[in-house]
């Protein structure tokens, strides 16, 4: 039986993961309601190393969670059919994965080639782009000014042009004049591209896109979406990826809320974007404590409160922290912002910080992809 494989694309913040893991419960619910075995995987990809909240966060559910990180999987074919693989091997039939938020190709790098080159071996179902109703503002009419570049456009565009489904997610964040503008927006953008609602969150369609996922196939037809252009080019380049894990502790050795810890030092990072007058499609971070107690949270822009999908339930007097951003911000000064929002923390509230991992890196940097070697010299 052929293993049934599904992308789930989306810009920053659209709610891939939360909608990933919903999903996969929803495969398993139908597919086992009908007597049929399911067992759904999710691979979470990222351009960046290990340590990614996502990744962590699927683990907290019960769905088999693997990664593909230091690359977008348009570009690791064979690592992707590999681990696609391993999850069928240990039962799975139903495998999703995600593409980095700011990542466009799925369907010409990734579909189109396991179409051509392993056509037995999946069932290739619908490219699944979701859109939340703050990110489609960009691209509306009156294109409301969320405070990101001009060139973020042309990525969110890119990614719901290339879809065979387009998904209005987080519609529990709206009314239902303005999700019927939005939708009205999108058919009329993307007239060719089937359009549903969810809310990833709450389990709003979800069921309704699981079965209609089940019952369609992707197109897997190349297209061209401008990805060799200059614009798609611009717009990476004002991008920066951070990743950092670390163990913070109470110096005395108490007790203490760290959900409040977590909300000043997500703040201080708000406020510093602010104050450079920069700002982070989506900021995010993951924090487990004894047995299922953990705490996620987000900030998907910095004109957004902080946002907790859920809190601690207990006091601890350390606990270790990953944090993940991907900002409209040089690399360096994000990371300088960050640095100062740690020594906020630490001094308000008695703690000591062990690094354990850091990773900051601009798609434009010099020294990313040349293997450490040293680039330029002075004559």
């Amino acid at each position: 039986m052929s293993t049934k494989y599904v992308i789930v694309s989306g810009f920053l913040g659209s709610g891939k993961t939360t909608a990933m893991i919903a999903l996969a419960r929803a495969f398993n619910k139908r597919l086992q309601a009908q007597g049929e075995p399911s067992k759904a995987a999710i691979i979470a990809n990222d351009l960046g190393a290990k340590n990614l909240v996502d990744a962590d966060y699927t683990r907290t559910a019960d769905v088999p969670i693997d990664e593909i990180a230091g690359d977008c999987i348009c570009y690791v074919t064979e690592d992707l059919v590999y681990r696609i693989n391993r999850h069928a091997a240990a039962g799975a039939n139903i495998v999703l994965s995600d593409i980095p938020g700011c990542g466009v190709g799925a369907l010409n790098h990734v579909y189109v080639t396991l179409d051509n080159d392993y056509p037995a071996e999946y069932d290739l179902l619908p490219l699944t782009c979701l859109v939340d109703p703050i990110r489609l503002r960009m691209i509306l009419p009156q294109k409301e000014d969320i405070h990101l570049p001009e060139e973020m456009r042309f990525l969110l565009n890119a990614q719901l042009a290339e879809a065979d489904l387009i998904v209005l997610n987080k519609c529990d964040l709206i009314d239902d004049a303005e999700r019927e503008a939005d939708l009205a927006f999108i058919k009329k953008a993307y007239p060719n591209t089937p359009v549903m609602t969810i809310s990833a969150r709450t389990g709003e369609g979800i069921d309704e896109l699981a079965d209609y996922l089940l019952s369609h196939e992707a197109t897997a037809q190349p297209r061209d979406l401008g990805t060799d252009t200059e614009e798609f080019d611009a717009a990476e380049s004002k991008m920066c990826w951070y990743n950092r894990r670390f163990f913070a502790e109470e110096r005395s050795g108490a007790d203490i809320d760290f959900n409040q810890v977590i909300e000043d030092f997500m703040e201080g990072i708000r406020e510093g974007l602010i104050e450079a007058r920069r700002n982070v499609p989506h900021l995010k971070l993951f924090a487990a404590g004894m047995g299922d107690d953990f705490v996620k949270c987000s900030i998907v822009d910095v004109d957004n409160d902080l946002e907790f999908e859920r809190k601690l339930q207990h006091a601890y007097s350390g606990i270790a922290i990953v944090v993940n951003a991907r900002a409209v911000c040089e690399s360096e000064t994000f990371g300088d912002i960050v640095e100062e929002a740690m020594d906020a923390i630490k001094a308000k509230h008695n703690l000591k910080c062990r690094i354990i991992f850091t990773e900051c890196f601009g798609f434009a940097d010099e020294g990313r992809r040349n293997g450490g070697r040293a680039s330029r010299y002075a004559e």
